[in-house]
């Protein structure tokens, strides 16, 4: 089925990047942060629960496995382009926000071509703690300055996005290692 559960909760984290990024442009006010980060949560969520969801009802599909992927680098993809164009990311703190995207298309890439040969590269259990990082540090990085000042918000996302982008390189060498071999085959 085209749309069950799983493929609409990857959809709805397709669809509220639009909103994420207009409330940012569109509003420069603490609730509309508050509410980009509300609606960004939401969309960090549905990136465990849609394949839960898959797996426990038996609903895996080939859309789902196709549009997941996608779907995160969508949102990491636009959430570090906001991040740059508001100042949230600026400086060094450019970096790894760099480093993440770099890694996401490169990965993105291999997989794509380990697929036309047939070969599959499962998620690792590192790979999964950087996705939980990076969610968080750019969880921090939009709340910002809205942040109660008790809680420094930007430190926090900072510290956490350069630990994020150091287990993203350690990923993509991983994936890297992985790959090569099957694309040095003669």
């Amino acid at each position: 089925m085209l749309f069950n559960l799983p493929n609409l909760l990857t959809l709805f984290r397709i669809a509220v990047i639009v909103p994420i990024v207009a409330l940012f442009f569109f509003f420069e006010a603490d609730w509309a942060r508050w509410t980009a980060f509300g609606l960004y949560a939401l969309a960090c969520i549905t990136d465990f629960f849609d394949g839960y969801v898959a797996r426990q009802m038996n609903l895996v599909s080939p859309l789902g496995r196709f549009l997941d992927p996608i779907a995160d680098k969508l949102l990491i993809a636009a959430i570090i382009l906001l991040l740059v164009a508001v100042g949230g990311l600026s400086g060094a703190i450019v970096v790894p926000g760099l480093i993440i995207l770099l890694r996401e298309i490169t990965v993105s890439g291999l997989r794509e071509f380990l697929a036309g040969v047939r070969v599959g590269v499962p998620v690792s259990n590192l790979a999964k703690w950087k996705t939980t990082i990076q969610m968080l540090a750019f969880g921090f990085l939009l709340v910002g300055p809205a942040s109660p000042a008790i809680i420094p918000s930007q430190l926090i996302g900072e510290v956490l996005v350069w630990l994020a982008a150091a287990l993203t390189l350690v990923t993509a060498v991983d994936y890297l290692r992985a790959g090569l071999r099957h694309m040095t085959e003669e």
